[in-house]
């Protein structure tokens, strides 16, 4: 046993130092078994060390008086290199943890944002996008669009028959037939609608001449009708709302379209082409009167179809052709004299009529017709 030097003997405190012998298990490091066998790794300093780590440097601290083994401070110097090592710097950081998450986080902070963003301005420019197209669609609905056009005139026309038509005999039955057409305020105000009882007037004969749409509840039919011979215009003002309708005021006597002459342009004929057109075109117009789809197709191009007459009248005879300068084609004007067939079957009038007639040259001088139609031609008549 080591003895521990007296602390006033000062001048003898290195006699007292472990005697060789004594170097080879003291007492109290003398191995135990199952007891002093443990890893290596239990401890950072081995048996028979004593000291401490300081930061920065690892040695061992020798006390006066204790146990000194060989290699023993080396050791202890190492192991608190490796103890520094397996313990990190809490002031340090070395990538592990939970850092690489935040990326991920950011790109999806990232992709809300610009889906808010692009979210926000597409529904500023669609509401504005919406309203104009709102605005235009509310513009494109012009009045006329939704009052009930048809419906007017056709309650106009049967307003006409009972105003156009007055006589003192039969006037009790007018108010009757007016006071359906009007408002109960108006027949009860004005039950003739301004006719002062005398005199006579009848209609022969009314159509719709137009309308005239002031807004989706006001318009005014006009009428073309013949009245005791004279052709007159009456303008009957409607109103409609909610699918019905009535004649709102009294109407208004107007002149009738006044005739006009149309511009007259010189006509030059192909004179060798009228003579060839001459020999062929009577025998149409018999086929074309008779109603014959037999005999009409002699005369018809290919691939063409025409209805005739079915006998109503009998060809008598052609006054005028002209035919203008062109290529194979041509469109040719013609007048024609038929023969008007009374009830008996006998002839009994004649009319002269003219037609605008589209003829083709497929072979040489032989024309094929290609349609019929009314002239917009002036041509003189016999």
């Amino acid at each position: 046993m080591v003895r521990m030097p007296d602390r006033n003997d000062r001048a003898q405190s290195s006699a007292y130092a472990a005697a060789p012998a004594q170097l080879g298990h003291p007492q109290s490091w003398r191995r135990l078994p199952g007891r002093d066998e443990q890893p290596a790794s239990t401890g950072p300093y081995p048996a028979g060390s004593v000291g401490m780590p300081y930061s920065g440097a690892s040695r061992a601290v020798q006390y006066p008086g204790a146990v000194q083994y060989p290699g023993a401070s080396q050791h202890s110097m190492q192991a608190g290199s490796a103890a520094r090592k397996e313990r990190p710097d809490p002031g340090s950081w070395s990538g592990a943890g939970g850092r690489w998450i935040l990326w991920p986080l950011r790109a999806v902070l990232w992709a809300a944002l610009l889906i808010i963003v692009y979210r926000g301005v597409t529904a500023v420019f669609l509401n504005e996008t919406s309203k104009t197209s709102s605005a235009t669609n509310a513009s494109a609905i012009s009045p006329v669009s939704t009052f009930p056009v048809t419906l007017a005139e056709a309650y106009a026309l049967e307003f006409g028959q009972a105003y156009l038509n007055f006589s003192p005999a039969t006037r009790a039955t007018r108010e009757q037939e007016l006071a359906a057409f009007v408002p109960p305020s108006l027949a009860a105000a004005s039950p003739d609608l301004g006719w002062n009882g005398s005199g006579q007037e009848y209609l022969q004969s009314e159509q719709v001449a137009g309308i005239t749409v002031q807004d989706s509840r006001h318009a005014v039919v006009n009428l073309l009708a013949t009245v005791s011979d004279q052709l007159i215009e009456l303008g009957v003002p409607v109103y409609a709302t909610g699918g019905g309708v009535v004649v709102s005021g009294e109407p208004a006597w107007l002149p009738a379209p006044q005739p006009i002459s149309p511009p007259t342009t010189p006509v030059t004929s192909d004179q060798v082409a009228a003579g060839e057109l001459m020999n062929q075109l009577p025998a149409f117009f018999q086929a074309y009167a008779n109603g014959s789809a037999t005999s009409l197709n002699r005369f018809l191009a290919p691939g063409v179809s025409l209805t005739g007459l079915n006998g109503s009248v009998a060809f008598d005879s052609i006054t005028n052709l002209v035919v203008p300068p062109g290529g194979s084609t041509r469109h040719i004007t013609v007048t024609v004299v038929w023969q008007v067939l009374g009830q008996d079957g006998a002839t009994s009038a004649k009319l002269t009529m003219t037609y605008g007639v589209s003829v083709v040259d497929l072979q040489s001088s032989k024309w094929y017709v290609k349609g019929v139609s009314a002239s917009t031609e002036a041509v003189g008549g016999q």
